[in-house]
């Protein structure tokens, strides 16, 4: 696995092409596709569903698809997104009643697991859970909309979060308002997965050139 991974958020893409869009920045270079999965209750925006997910894996996309639910009643989703192909499931520690119990469905299910962390979040509810997680989101905005800054107080969560992670096998990743100005400074706070939405879809220059941009960026901490 290489020691950072891009994952471009398809909330920034254009839906007219969808596939297509997912086709060229997999061939750019991204790692993993992002879904932001938003019902409009837990966060005011609506989004997509399992069926999107369906139809991308029918159609041959075979990469790594991080679903990121940000829903009230996330069990029965998390089932139908492991159904549909998803790679992984994010879930929020405020939008389950049993967060256990959501966790381990994810697991049984033979999908890999993770917990997202909003700005205001506490990092108390990892104790328990991070023997059985396989990543951690950090969100570096407040969820629900896209093109929004980087909160710059999350540098040092970041940061807190590799020293309960240590030696791990647990991918640490940041989605919010990550662009070639702010990358480097995330990575070396502990990050190795970097969600990134406007900077790549709404960037005006080709989208290999972009990824090739980051990746020369984050090439300069080593």
């Amino acid at each position: 696995m290489k020691n950072n991974l891009i994952a471009a958020s398809i909330l920034s893409a254009n839906f007219t092409y969808l596939g297509k869009e997912i086709e060229d920045v997999l061939k750019a270079g991204v790692d993993i596709i992002h879904f932001d999965v938003m019902d409009n209750h837990y966060v005011p925006n609506l989004t997509i569903g399992p069926l999107v997910l369906r139809s991308l894996r029918e159609n041959g996309i075979k990469c790594l698809i991080d679903v990121h639910l940000m829903t009230k009643n996330i069990d029965n989703l998390i089932i139908d997104f492991i159904k549909s192909g998803a790679s992984s499931i994010i879930i929020h520690p405020e939008s389950s009643y049993h967060l256990d119990k959501s966790i381990s469905l994810i697991k049984n299910y033979g999908c890999k697991a993770g917990l997202a962390l909003n700005p205001s979040t506490s990092l108390n509810c990892l104790e328990y859970l991070i023997h059985k997680l396989d990543l951690i989101l950090v969100m570096s905005v407040n969820p629900g909309f896209e093109g929004q800054k980087f909160l710059n107080h999350i540098y040092e969560k970041i940061f807190q979060i590799k020293k309960i992670i240590n030696k791990k096998n647990i991918l640490l990743e940041v989605d919010g308002g990550i662009n070639i100005n702010n990358i480097k400074k995330i990575a070396i706070s502990g990050a190795n997965v970097f969600v990134i939405g406007s900077a790549i879809f709404k960037n005006k220059m080709p989208y290999y050139k972009t990824i090739k941009n980051i990746r020369l960026k984050l090439n300069t901490i080593f």
